[in-house]
């Protein structure tokens, strides 16, 4: 008998015993392609011998030291790698465990700055439905997925929720995307007046939306109105890159696929690419000397912050990243995906969208493709493929409530940057398989 405290208590999952490449093994030998990287994790696959070096040697030089008494050499190192590559303005990263813990110290940070400029007033956050930002409280708050949140929402800080820039499904027929983008931007806008400007200190927003809708990114022009309305009324911008940022979309942060300019900003995931648990809240050098030239404290902090071996390996991940050129890979791997995707399921009666950017693909399945109808929530889609892709030997990330947090069902990939060309082609057929047989096709 097991005395793990699992995800679901009544699954009966196959134990991993190691990982090769783009594959897991389990304990019967069995291999599994992974397609999502985990929760697109794995951007570096399994067995990348640079990074488990780095570990390695790391353990072997210092394994620990608290951030209340010391800096170490790895997170310095690995600021001020990021910080070089970061978007203009950022210019400097506080390291975590995860990405909750990183939407976390953004949320504070925000708060605190409005409190050491003299603006106390400014408290209310903003933020988008089916966004999904993490689970610890403050997170989840901030999070517009109405399942994760229903069972914890008496314990949730008030977060207002405007509309994501969801194309596929929200977009009405007589706009243009231009015009839908502006629509949909707009309401952020609307909210702050709602709210009153001189109370609202934040918007946050994922650049291409990850877990809750599946890989979705905002039209063209979108997060440049934004930019503008938080500019109007001094509210910050927050990018949530936990999901598609460090490379996932093609670029190493995804924001800059659409040219804005974030002051602060969330990364973990492939930042760690599996081999540490380690996220960065990365902000703007106003944010950060207003905390110096204040108080000069940051209220807030954690045990494991810039542990040195977490630093160290997310060190080795972005120089892989970077001295391997991998962006380049990323965008050419994406469009073979896609087009492998477009032809196994571009015209699938149950398909209803294929999108997404570099390595960060979504499908999205519905019952009646003329309709854009979703299936009924009551057969449990998602869990079904989840199933039958593992006995195709392919791990990919199936989840309900695409629409509304209920209803919809999507399918998130997110495979390694390493992957081969061939890679394309195998995925596409596993997860058609893997349809067909959840749908009796």
């Amino acid at each position: 008998m097991s005395h793990v405290f699992p995800r679901h208590c009544r699954a009966d999952l196959p134990t991993a015993v190691a990982g090769e490449g783009c594959y897991l093994i389990d304990g019967q030998g069995k291999r599994y392609f992974d397609a999502s990287g985990g929760a697109a994790v794995s951007c570096l696959g399994h067995s990348n011998a640079r990074v488990r070096q780095a570990v390695k040697d790391q353990v072997d030089q210092l394994a620990f030291a608290h951030t209340g008494f010391f800096t170490s050499e790895p997170a310095e190192q690995l600021a001020d790698l990021l910080i070089a590559q970061a978007p203009e303005g950022i210019e400097r990263a506080y390291f975590v465990s995860g990405g909750s813990e990183a939407v976390e110290a953004a949320i504070k940070l925000a708060r605190q700055y409005y409190l050491e400029i003299g603006q106390p007033e400014r408290r209310n956050l903003i933020a988008r439905r089916q966004s999904y930002h993490g689970n610890t409280l403050g997170a989840l708050a901030a999070g517009g997925n109405a399942w994760r949140r229903q069972q914890f929402d008496p314990l949730l800080i008030g977060v207002s929720h405007i509309a994501p820039c969801y194309e596929y499904a929200e977009r009405r027929e007589t706009e243009t995307p231009a015009e839908y983008g502006r629509r949909v931007a707009d309401e952020l806008e609307a909210e702050i007046l709602r709210l009153g400007p001189e109370t609202v200190m934040a918007f946050i927003a994922e650049p291409v939306v990850g877990a809750t809708l599946g890989a979705v990114p905002a039209v063209e022009g979108y997060f440049a109105r934004i930019r503008e309305i938080c500019d109007t009324y001094g509210v910050l911008l927050i990018l949530d890159e936990v999901m598609c940022g460090m490379g996932r979309t093609g670029h190493l942060f995804a924001c800059k696929g659409e040219d804005v300019r974030p002051d602060i900003l969330t990364i973990a995931k492939g930042l760690g690419a599996g081999y540490q648990p380690i996220g960065a809240m990365l902000c703007s050098a106003d944010i950060y000397r207003a905390i110096a030239d204040g108080s000069g404290f940051f209220q807030h902090g954690h045990t494991y912050i810039g542990h040195p071996v977490a630093t160290a390996a997310g060190h080795a991940v972005l120089s892989e990243m970077l001295e391997r050129d991998l962006m380049p890979q990323v965008q050419e791997r994406g469009a073979q995906l896609d087009a492998a995707l477009h032809d196994r399921l571009g015209q699938h009666p149950h398909v209803g969208d294929i999108r997404g950017r570099g390595l960060f693909r979504g499908v999205e399945l519905v019952q009646d493709r003329a309709r854009k109808a979703p299936f009924d929530p009551a057969l449990g889609l998602a869990g079904k493929l989840k199933a039958a892709a593992m006995g195709q030997g392919l791990i990919c990330y199936p989840m309900p409530g695409t629409r509304d947090g209920r209803q919809g069902d999507h399918v998130l990939l997110a495979p390694p940057f390493v992957m081969a060309e061939s890679d394309a082609d195998l995925i596409a057929d596993r997860l058609t398989a893997a349809i067909d047989q959840v749908l009796n096709m």
